[in-house]
């Protein structure tokens, strides 16, 4: 197996090369030959690379036969800049998988309503962070077919017992960058995924004041809230859930997992793939 590393959102630091390095031996020893995208590392304020030359490296790793998938490492703000120059039909005509976290929501959900493929949302980074041996644990029984624990979510039922239905979103913020745009999914019959890294109770509800007033949650078959980092560090009063609550429908199914989202332990998820969820 081989894979393509970009980095479509912001550059890496010069001082995470051993981290990527790592990386890159840790998917050798379970047999992944890595290629890393020219525009990987910070060059002149967030940049590694034009919006253009990022979209080049993401498409060439699609172009190449060789490559099986693409693993983005990065986030931050940038990843919207490259979409204008994808190549939709040369995506929608390879079976690769894309995974990415946090700002790649962007190019996750962008790819599933311009081709209808799914994508991971998942930083491959979480291999040689805190949590590097749990997750290479997981990572490792995954590609050796062993289980799926690392897509095995635990979750619980805040309100009604079942949803079922292709799952949307991510980042709520980053997401929400899609919004009028030819890029935003369709949300009718989606099960909506909503996390955060940043932002505490004002900025949340104002990211969930804007997807009420969009329609979202009268379309939506039901939610799954993962973590809200900043936000249940901040010791608000009021949960995400009971933040939410003023904005949705009383009947519309809300799940709450701790396992997807920023944290170093989190799993994975599909996005653009139909997923049922019961109580």
């Amino acid at each position: 197996m081989k894979v393509g590393i970009t980095a479509c959102s912001d550059g890496q630091l010069k001082e995470w090369e051993k981290q990527n390095e790592e990386l890159e031996t840790i998917l050798y020893e379970q047999g992944i030959e890595v290629v890393f995208a020219k525009h990987i590392y910070v060059k002149e304020d967030s940049f590694s690379g034009t919006d253009e030359e990022r979209a080049e490296d993401l498409m060439g790793f699609y172009q190449d036969d060789s490559i099986d998938a693409i693993y983005d490492i990065s986030g931050g703000d940038l990843a919207n800049g490259v979409l204008k120059y994808l190549d939709w039909d040369v995506i929608a005509a390879t079976n690769k998988m894309f995974w990415g976290y946090s700002d790649l929501t962007t190019i996750i959900n962008a790819i599933f309503t311009k081709t209808g493929k799914s994508s991971v949302l998942y930083q491959i980074k979480n291999l040689v962070y805190a949590n590097g041996e749990l997750q290479r644990k997981r990572y490792a029984e995954f590609v050796s077919q062993k289980n799926n624990e690392l897509f095995d979510i635990k979750y619980t039922f805040l309100q009604g017992e079942r949803m079922e239905g292709i799952v949307v979103g991510g980042n709520i913020r980053c997401l929400l960058k899609l919004a009028g745009t030819e890029y935003w999914p369709d949300m009718k019959g989606r099960i909506l995924l909503l996390e955060a890294y940043g932002g505490k109770i004002s900025q949340i509800a104002a990211l969930f004041t804007q997807l009420e007033q969009m329609g979202v949650f009268k379309q939506v078959e039901g939610i799954i809230l993962g973590t809200f980092t900043a936000y249940e560090k901040s010791g608000a009063k009021q949960s995400v859930f009971d933040l939410l609550k003023g904005h949705i429908p009383n009947t519309l199914p809300v799940a709450k997992t701790s396992e997807i989202g920023h944290g170093t332990d989190s799993k994975a998820i599909v996005i653009g793939h139909n997923m049922e969820l019961r109580s």
